[in-house]
């Protein structure tokens, strides 16, 4: 039983979560004016249906009067011919009339009294509706003010941990450009250093001296006999390939 009980409080406690998340408060609260309004309006017409009535019992009454005004002149009418037993009759029936406009006014005084309480109750209704129909605008405001905000925290959260996703890319990145920097300035060095030699033309390093001296020896000889060809200086033996004095030649 306890459990089911639980389960039970679980379950609604969820029920109002979903429901809280899916109403609109601005939405109940111009319901809610709207049903208010609905209900001023019902009381107003209540307002018109007894003045209406009110406006019939007077002209009753004043039709009432007419006649009673009537037979008023007929009985003296009546008693000026010498008729008196017809003036007792029309004073007899307008004695009724009195009777009847008696109870018209009675009843025309409950209803002004029950017109002006509804007329009461329909302007303090009326306040009511005014009042909150401008709390409810305000508190619309406020709940769009908060929710816009909640919008604006919800959007600052989302970049900042994009920026913060983008940041640790971009780290990567330069990770990664800084290797191949390092690797390309390792290439150059290593190139530079000859440690890297062309693999279809191996060389090893005494072969490369061996090569470097032969150079050098060739670009003398052309310096040489540049040098006798101008005429701007006698070549000397080892210019001109010759052996020096005191060598025995070969």
């Amino acid at each position: 039983m306890g459990v089911m009980k639980r389960m039970s409080g679980i379950l609604q406690a969820k029920t109002n979560k979903l429901l809280d998340k899916a109403e609109d408060p601005r939405e109940s609260l111009d319901l809610s004016y709207q049903k208010q309004l609905e209900s001023l309006q019902k009381v107003r017409r209540s307002v018109a249906d007894v003045t209406t009535a009110k406006k019939r019992i007077e002209l009753q009454a004043t039709q009432l009067q007419q006649q009673a005004d009537k037979l008023q002149g007929q009985a003296k009418a009546a008693l000026t011919q010498g008729n008196e037993d017809l003036a007792r009759e029309a004073l007899a029936r307008r004695a009724a009339l009195a009777e009847q406009l008696g109870d018209l006014q009675t009843q025309h005084e409950q209803v002004s009294a029950q017109e002006q309480k509804l007329i009461d109750t329909a302007q303090k209704l009326q306040t009511q509706v005014d009042a909150f129909r401008t709390k409810k605008e305000t508190m619309k405001a406020t709940y769009t003010a908060a929710e816009a905000q909640t919008k604006i925290g919800e959007a600052v959260s989302g970049i900042s941990e994009s920026m913060s996703d983008a940041g640790m890319s971009m780290q990567r990145a330069q990770d990664k450009i800084d290797g191949m920097q390092a690797r390309a300035g390792a290439m150059d060095e290593l190139l530079a250093s000859g440690a890297l030699t062309d693999l279809s033309n191996p060389v090893d390093d005494i072969q490369a001296q061996l090569d470097k001296a032969s150079t050098t020896s060739t670009v003398d000889a052309e310096l040489a006999a540049l040098k006798a060809e101008v005429g701007t200086g006698t070549p000397t033996p080892a210019e001109l390939g010759a052996p020096e004095h005191g060598d025995a030649p070969s």
